[in-house]
């Protein structure tokens, strides 16, 4: 693929990207944080997992269309960078495998430690602005679910595979073309304020290592998904019990801070599933 094409590829990509973020952050997640029908939030979660699925999966599928042949030698190149090399050696075999394994345990560990505080507290700590986002009852947990997987595919096929390759011809050099990718995946979090900027961009930098040193993408949409799944599903079940809360119930109860203030106000980082509105949900007919 010839440089100024490739070129050309990015900037239409990242713009179109870019504008959907914002498009997102100052109308959809506003929005939707005001919802308190399920039914709209459904909606709204489906809408969100085809446009992830089309936009995302298509752009993906089209870049790899095209790069194909510089896929592999791209993730040769990076994995011979010294630091990556070094690192590929020091994981390789028992020692790899039990570093992964440490980790999964190290996960489930601070999940329960998380679920067992804000059982105590009232509360979990969020990395980024995303509280309104939680599902509340039974059938938004499923759409959670899709979405995590979602994520998982096309998120580590268009920022760890497709857009490092399409980069690479662009800038010449694997690193760089990685860590541009990852700081666009950061990048595109905007609607979860500027920590969920910063995490999710540390986050697509080791889920950039994870591909880098494994060689397998499978791993590391794996690694990604069980990661939203965690945020999107196992959270709320275990710290809100939000599989409990049927889908007739079209009112749920919405999380809140523990000061009290609403997710459509100023937000702060812990939140609380709200016993004391059950009133307040049987009053309010309107979503």
């Amino acid at each position: 693929m010839p440089r100024l094409a490739a070129a050309l590829l990015a900037i239409g990509l990242l713009t179109l990207f870019v504008v959907r973020a914002v498009r997102k952050d100052r109308r959809e997640i506003a929005r939707f944080r005001r919802y308190r029908s399920t039914a709209k939030r459904q909606t709204m979660m489906r809408r969100w997992l085809t446009e992830s699925a089309l936009l995302f999966g298509g752009s993906a599928a089209l870049v790899l269309l095209l790069t194909w042949p510089v896929v592999a030698p791209l993730l040769s190149a990076a994995q011979a960078v010294p630091p990556i090399a070094w690192l590929r050696d020091a994981l390789a075999g028992g020692l790899g495998i039990a570093l992964l394994i440490a980790a999964g345990v190290g996960l489930v560990l601070l999940t329960w430690l998380g679920v067992r505080s804000a059982r105590r507290e009232g509360g979990v700590v969020m990395l980024g602005d995303i509280a309104a986002l939680l599902p509340r009852n039974r059938p938004e947990l499923g759409w959670g679910a899709a979405l995590s997987v979602n994520a998982g595919i096309v998120e580590e096929l268009l920022f760890r595979l497709a857009l490092p390759a399409l980069l690479v011809i662009v800038t010449g050099e694997p690193v760089s073309a990685f860590l541009l990718a990852a700081l666009v995946f950061g990048a595109l979090h905007a609607y979860q304020g500027w920590v969920g900027v910063v995490a999710t961009t540390v986050i697509g930098v080791l889920f950039t290592l994870l591909y880098l040193v494994s060689g397998s993408i499978v791993l590391a949409m794996l690694v990604h998904a069980l990661f939203d799944l965690r945020t999107l599903v196992v959270i709320p079940v275990a710290a809100y019990r939000v599989h409990a809360v049927p889908g007739s119930v079209r009112f749920p109860k919405p999380l809140v801070f523990l000061d009290g203030k609403r997710p459509d106000e100023p937000r702060g980082a812990k939140v609380r599933l709200a016993e004391s509105i059950a009133k307040e949900n049987s009053e309010d007919p309107q979503g």
